[in-house]
């Protein structure tokens, strides 16, 4: 197994103002101590139940600028922190990642950007990525950063990409990790949770716990999507055309 950059988090609840919204997210609040045990951890889970927020505050507290980039972006354009980051520590492993990224798909042009701006110093190589479509510049940035020793943390990456493009990120991935990297990743996609031998924590049920691939709500919707496609779309459309 690879050595584990980070093996774990803990928060301090009781430093979080008791006004903080965070206090409002059950999930979150169900976790002081957090254990990673697998190069490649999954969080998943409805919208709103606080897996990029605690996501993002895993990224500011291991080092990385809250909006995405490696840790040597230093960018704000919209302060939108939950500050949950300054009651976490991060408990690290043995050995330090030789390379980083936090890649967010919510601020991904604006990491774009500074991508163009900086590659612009000495040495650099512009990657042009506001010239290709929105998936191709997504994946081009996520293919260009990972490489093996790497510490990498996405937030819903497949947000911006295609089926087929999500399947080329997942290959990518498993490269890396067999390079020795460590990935963390929010994500809502039934074949990004499919990487085998991933652990997904859920937080759905108010809870962070690990489920199975199958028990996830992105596998078991899609499952039945396909199995039934046109029941589930007969009840679902017949339900909107008659709500009483």
């Amino acid at each position: 197994m690879n050595e584990l950059f980070i093996r774990g988090i803990r928060i301090n609840w009781q430093d979080v103002d008791r006004t903080n919204w965070l206090h409002t997210v059950p999930a979150l609040t169900s976790v002081s101590e957090l254990s990673f045990t697998c190069p490649v951890t999954f969080l998943a889970g409805e919208n709103g139940t606080g897996k990029s927020t605690f996501l993002e505050a895993l990224a500011e507290a291991a080092g990385f600028n809250p909006e995405g980039g490696s840790k040597n972006y230093r960018f704000s354009t919209h302060d939108s922190g939950s500050g949950l980051a300054e009651h976490m520590q991060v408990i690290r492993g043995t050995q330090r990642e030789k390379w980083g990224y936090f890649l967010r798909a919510e601020s991904f042009f604006n990491v774009a950007t500074m991508e163009e701006e900086y590659s612009r110093g000495p040495g650099g190589i512009p990657a042009h990525y506001h010239e290709q479509s929105h998936g191709e510049s997504f994946l081009s940035l996520a293919e260009n950063h990972l490489s093996g020793r790497g510490l990498y943390l996405l937030d819903e990456p497949e947000a911006a990409l295609s089926v087929s493009h999500q399947l080329t990120l997942l290959a990518a991935i498993h490269d890396s990790v067999g390079g020795g990297s460590q990935f963390i990743i929010a994500s809502h996609s039934p074949i990004l949770l499919a990487y085998p031998g991933a652990v997904i924590l859920s937080f759905d049920e108010g809870r962070v716990h690990p489920v199975q691939y199958e028990d996830t709500d992105s596998y078991r919707v899609m499952s039945l999507f396909m199995r039934d496609r046109e029941r589930l779309l007969y009840n679902l459309l017949a339900e909107k055309e008659n709500p009483d």
